[in-house]
This record gives structure tokens, C-alpha cells and sequence, in this order.
């Protein structure tokens, strides 16, 4: 892949923008992509990128699209409808693909390309945002650590905020309830299933197991067979979260998708960069074996938008210089067990 082009894909979304802004103040010239003429144009205009407007519905406009571009940042969420379609044009037209999903279902069908990118010399990486890249390396931190691990629970505590996509990728995931990793499979359990007092960074806080991400990555990175992932949650909240559990179906309705996502798009904005800036992230990490033993790590970042943005720059520049085999990657073992701690904002990762 000689071509040095790279394409943001959603760039006109929240984290798209702040992406775009980003990289062309770090002398990047990403192309700006979208279905969304105004808004792509705009910012193109804001920034002085070139544009390029096509719905990756449409395959083979797709394809074309990218067919001189080597590297997708794909931004354009929610990623249970955008994500496949992406990958279909990037393996025809033989472009890596990263994005900055976090939805299991997503990491789970990306995986199951791996033969086929392989074949084609194509990356694929999903999750290169703080979703994944922060947890995915102390998961795999941990297992160098641990090797013969066979339970690994993460978590983060955080008050980032929340921007449009992310919340309405939230709303969409209420109706398929938590997820866990036991004996190797990904297990559906309730809202709210399990609870546990941990130290994140600043003190123990009660946490509650919710569906992110690692439940499909971590298994890659390490081999770990059980793994939960935990966020901080008062004991009220994580009761409430196993009372509406038994009311999932109610809330998979597409009326009622529709009105909670009407309901995202009046309130919710996305942090701006002062709150950005004053809200850092914890992360914690514990592998176990069957004799017992224990290993915690922790890590502290910037905000988890900061971390998607830096975090994807990475990613694209590593897969610009690429000349390694393709197929499917999570960010630790694309970039490294410890690629965090290159992004700004980042302490090392801590085991004891």
C-alpha cells in the first residue's frame, strides 16, 4: 500500500470533528467522509481537507471511494449498522480499517473477518479509542504477568460525559442486557448482574459488571477464559439496573428506541474541551489463577475522548508505515501491550 491517504469517515460527528481538528493541527491531511454533504463540506471548509460524500450502504460507491486510500478511521457510529458494510468496502478496495466502536456485537463479527483480511493483506482493528485501547493493553499487561491466568476483571471509573453517538450506541445496547465471558463464551446475563467493591485509583468505590467491550477483546489479546467488566455504580443504581432488567424487551421497541434517541439528540452535546480537560480516567485491571495468585494493574489517562483521538492518530500512522501481515488485530496486539502510554495524558501501567 504506497498511498499515504487516510480517510476519516463521520467526520462531522462529534468525535469525527474533534479528530479532523486534531490531526490537521498535528500537519495531518486526512480526506473528510460522510453522507452528510452540508456538515462534511463545512468542516472541510473549516479545515481545509478535502471532502468526499458517499453512504457506505452503497458498496460499490464505497469501494470507490476509498480505492486510493490506505488507511479508514471509521467514526460513523452506531457500528451494529455501519461497521460490516465499511469492512466490505475496505477489503474490496484493500484499505485498513480502525474504528472507535465499543459494542461486543461489533468486535465479535469484525473477528470472524480475520481469515479474509488475512488473505487480502488487510488490517482490521476495531476499538483503537478509549474503547479499547486503555483496558485491551492492561488486560495484556496482566497476562504477561500472570500467565497462566484463567479470570480477568476490568473496569474504569470516569466522568467524561457523554457525546450523541455514544449515548445513542448506549440506548441500543439497553435491550440486549450484560454480557460476561465464561468458559471462553460470551454468556448474556442481567443488567446489573454482578457487584464488588474495587479501588479504581481514588478510593473504593461499589461497581457493578457491565457489557463493554473487553468481554469480546480481551479474550484475543490474552487467552483468558472469564472475564466481567466493571463501572463504578452507587448500590441504588446497580438495584435499579437489575429491576428494569425483566423490562428489556419494552425498551428494545423500535417506538421506544426512537423516543430515547429524540430525547439524545435535544440533550446531549459531548463535553467541550474545558470539561475534557478536567476529567481524566481511571482504569484497573485483576488476573487470577486457579492457585489463587492475583495481579492488579492500574493506569490513569486523559479524558476518553482525548484518548480516542490520540489513540486513533496512532493507529492510522502505525498502519501508514505498515508492512506487516492483515487480519483482524486488537489494539494491543496491533500497536503494543503497552501503546497507552504513548498517548498524551497517560501515566504507566502499574502491576503489584
Amino acid at each position: 500500500m504506497a498511498s499515504q491517504h487516510w480517510m476519516i469517515y463521520g467526520a462531522n460527528g462529534y468525535t469525527g470533528h474533534l479528530l479532523a481538528a486534531e490531526a490537521q493541527r498535528q500537519g495531518l491531511t486526512p480526506i473528510l467522509g460522510g453522507r452528510n454533504p452540508a456538515a462534511v463540506h463545512a468542516l472541510g471548509s473549516l479545515l481545509g481537507l478535502e471532502c468526499r460524500i458517499f453512504d457506505v450502504q452503497q458498496r460499490e460507491r464505497a469501494s470507490a471511494a476509498l480505492a486510493d486510500v490506505a488507511v479508514v478511521a471509521h467514526c460513523a457510529g452506531p457500528f451494529s449498522a455501519t461497521s460490516a458494510p465499511m469492512l466490505d468496502a475496505c477489503l474490496a478496495s484493500a484499505t485498513h480499517y480502525v474504528d472507535i466502536t465499543g459494542e461486543i456485537g461489533v468486535f465479535e463479527a469484525a473477528q470472524r473477518r480475520d481469515s479474509e483480511a488475512r488473505a487480502l493483506g488487510v488490517v482490521v482493528c476495531p476499538g483503537v479509542g478509549f474503547d479499547v485501547i486503555p483496558s485491551d493493553c492492561l488486560a495484556a499487561c496482566l497476562h504477561q504477568a500472570l500467565p497462566d491466568a484463567h479470570e480477568l476483571a476490568l473496569g474504569f471509573d470516569t466522568a467524561s460525559g457523554l457525546s450523541p453517538g455514544t449515548a445513542k450506541t448506549t440506548v441500543e445496547g439497553l435491550k440486549f442486557g450484560g454480557k460476561v465471558r465464561r468458559a471462553g463464551i460470551i454468556t448474556d446475563v442481567p443488567l446489573g448482574y454482578k457487584r464488588r467493591a474495587i479501588n479504581f485509583g481514588r478510593g473504593e468505590k461499589n461497581a457493578v459488571t457491565i457489557p463493554w467491550g473487553d468481554v469480546a477483546t480481551a479474550y484475543y489479546s490474552t487467552g483468558i477464559d472469564n472475564i466481567e467488566v466493571y463501572l463504578p455504580a452507587p448500590p441504588a443504581l446497580a438495584l435499579g439496573m437489575r429491576l428494569i432488567d425483566p423490562l428489556r424487551p419494552l425498551l428494545g421497541l423500535e417506538s421506544v428506541q426512537n423516543w430515547l434517541k429524540r430525547l439524545v439528540d435535544k440533550r446531549v452535546h459531548g463535553p467541550d474541551q474545558a470539561t475534557r480537560e478536567r476529567l481524566r480516567t481511571w482504569l484497573w485491571g485483576e488476573a487470577r489463577n486457579a492457585a489463587g495468585e492475583v495481579r492488579t494493574a492500574r493506569l490513569t489517562t486523559a479524558n476518553g475522548y482525548d484518548v480516542t483521538v490520540h489513540g486513533t492518530l496512532l493507529a492510522v500512522r502505525h498502519l501508514l508505515d505498515y508492512s506487516g501481515t492483515g487480519g483482524y488485530y486488537t489494539p494491543s496486539k496491533l500497536l503494543g501491550a503497552r501503546c497507552v502510554e504513548q498517548l498524551p495524558g497517560s501515566t504507566p501501567i502499574v502491576i503489584t
